[in-house]
């Protein structure tokens, strides 16, 4: 029998809503800056409602250091990273789960262990492996003698591929979506043999709908892992155009001999801010289903 206590009700609500105004003040800082001139965040004290120069700092935004480009790509390179995350980590946890095979604990296990390697470590031989793909073939070229696969160069950098497919590797949505298979009942993987179901029909028409809520929550969190890298992109490109938005910020930064633009730069940050925002909030009855779904 639950009891009502009014008194710890309203304190825990209290504690409730001073969180959200502890995380919620610093975004309305970014917001209010970005709507108000140069001469108003000049002002001591700044004014705390917001200005009318929003949509024109926005359009200053977009014409200064080809900003929407920027955005653009962002949304490109998170758009990829999660597709590819969630494509590769579905198709390696079903086959991980259902499939017997020699070896098959060692290679999940193989899989598991990556999660201890911090990107930091693995970039060298990443990025080497992306300034030269067809290293192999050179190698192999070499010692075959054959001089065509000696001079076959591929390289990805300042490209999308570059940017996405290095990325698609998830040790952690493999390991999750294992996890998921493994509460799927096994009479119902045989029911599906025994209908005549192939292995991808029962992957197609059964885990994949089962798995959708899971699916769609983890690809929250990978378009925002995607949104918000820095490094990666940072390393990658060497042109202007093909970077990304977290990126672009940096080059929007005050100089010292140059005037104090931080309303431009807040404009910016706002707009870098909103688009991972709006996708969490459209989706977000699918994503506390799908995290209370992986908790069942």
């Amino acid at each position: 029998m639950n009891e009502r206590t009014p008194i710890i009700d309203f304190v825990c609500h209290l504690i409730l809503l001073a969180g959200a105004a502890l995380v919620c003040l610093p975004i309305y800082f970014v917001f209010v800056t970005g709507s108000l001139s140069q001469q108003e965040i000049m002002r001591v004290p700044m004014s705390w409602l917001p200005g009318d120069q929003f949509f024109t700092n926005v359009r200053t935004v977009l014409d200064s250091a080809n900003f929407g480009r920027l955005l653009l790509n962002s949304f490109i390179i998170a758009s990829g990273i999660t597709i590819g995350k969630l494509a590769v980590s579905v198709i390696a946890a079903f086959a991980v789960t259902y499939f017997r095979f020699p070896f098959r604990m060692t290679v999940f296990w193989l899989i598991f262990m990556s999660l201890m390697l911090p990107i930091e470590v693995r970039i060298v031989p990443t990025y080497e492996s992306a300034a030269n793909v067809a290293l192999p073939l050179n190698l192999l070229g070499s010692w075959l003698g054959v001089q065509a696969l000696v001079d076959l160069d591929w390289n990805l950098v300042n490209t999308y591929s570059g940017l996405i497919l290095p990325l698609i590797a998830s040790a952690t949505a493999t390991f999750l979506f294992r996890q998921f298979f493994l509460t799927v009942p096994d009479e119902l993987c045989e029911a599906a043999r025994i209908d005549g179901a192939t292995p991808w029909q029962f992957f197609r028409l059964i885990l994949l709908p089962l798995s959708r809520s899971n699916i769609v929550a983890l690809a929250i969190i990978l378009f925002l892992m995607g949104w918000n890298q820095y490094l990666w992109p940072l390393l990658l490109t060497t042109e202007p155009a093909m970077a990304n938005a977290v990126i672009g910020l940096k080059k929007l930064m005050p100089q010292s001999d140059s005037l104090p633009t931080w309303h431009v730069l807040m404009n910016a940050a706002f707009l870098t801010m909103l688009p991972p925002t709006l996708v969490i909030l459209l989706l977000q009855r699918w994503f506390v289903k799908g995290l209370v779904d992986s908790g069942k």
